[in-house]
């Protein structure tokens, strides 16, 4: 039987969500300082688990680990998503690994791979020094003549969705919300663009002994090239007002988010914290909780 209309355009919209979800979920850890980022004050482990919500009902789950050794730094990030009455499933496997440099983040290789009922998607990036040296797809499908192709400099300087997480090391506290990410996914290169919207008191039901208030950015999605510019004309995302919420953990020397939330016109997606388990350089045991 032929899909609605109505059930076809809710489950497309739904897919774009789920894909600036992922694109999105790379700011797991953000460091507060340069010297964290590639001194020995960086956190040894983070674990978090994240709740996914769409219009306001539980639609899955994301967990996050990252482990940082010296100066390498292995990430593993999983999703599962179930919606409209189980009739969209998506999940999704995202891994990255690379070095901490005192001259800033190099990634290294990147791999996503998700299944969204019977098809099944990979991408893996390859890097080479500060540019992606190459990049296989799974189905290997030519780029659709409707989109912006994308030029060699679009893949200069440029992070993987996971390397994303820590690729502003030289932060402050001061200006944890001004920051541009440069990110590709093995097929479109992007910004995300975040600016600072305000600050949000929070309670906690056990006490953690970190700062109790979220630092509000606004994240501006910003496409450059690899997209379809008719996608991006009266979409269903509101582009401009993706927000993310961190939270400061100063015992461990990083920004964690809580929450984060897409707009859009038929409900909002959004990822809040669970529960986030952190392992400080010096081995003490940082736990916070919703």
């Amino acid at each position: 039987m032929a899909k609605s209309g109505a059930d076809a355009r809710g489950q497309s919209a739904f897919r774009s969500l789920v894909a600036v979800v992922a694109a999105t979920l790379p700011l797991a850890a953000l460091p507060l300082d340069c010297a964290t980022a590639v001194g020995p004050n960086w956190p040894s482990r983070v674990s978090a688990t994240y709740q996914l919500s769409f219009g306001g009902f539980d639609v899955g789950v994301y967990h996050f680990d990252a482990d940082f050794a010296g100066k390498s730094y292995a990430a593993v990030g999983k999703t599962e998503v179930s919606a409209l009455f189980g009739a969209f499933k998506w999940a999704g496997t995202f891994t990255g690994k690379g070095t901490l440099e005192p001259s800033g983040l190099q990634p290294g290789v990147f791999e996503m791979r998700y299944k969204s009922k019977k098809k099944v998607t990979s991408v893996k990036i390859g890097f080479t020094g500060t540019g992606v040296s190459s990049v296989a797809l799974v189905p290997n499908k030519p780029p659709s003549p409707e989109a912006i192709k994308l030029k060699p400099e679009n893949l200069k300087n440029v992070f993987d969705p996971m390397a994303a997480m820590i690729a502003v090391s030289d932060a402050r506290p001061a200006d944890a919300c001004n920051r541009t990410i440069p990110v590709f996914d093995g097929k479109q290169r992007y910004d995300l663009r975040l600016s600072f919207k305000g600050r949000e008191p929070i309670t906690e039901s056990h006490p953690s002994g970190q700062p109790r208030e979220l630092i509000v950015c606004r994240v501006k999605y910003v496409p450059i090239a690899g997209h379809k510019p008719k996608d991006f004309v009266n979409p269903w995302i509101d582009y401009d007002k993706i927000e993310i919420a961190l939270r400061a953990v100063p015992k461990a020397g990083i920004y964690v988010p809580y929450r984060v939330t897409i707009p859009s016109t038929i409900g909002n997606a959004v990822m809040t914290a669970e529960t986030i388990n952190i392992t400080a350089a010096d081995n003490q045991q940082i736990a916070l909780k919703q």
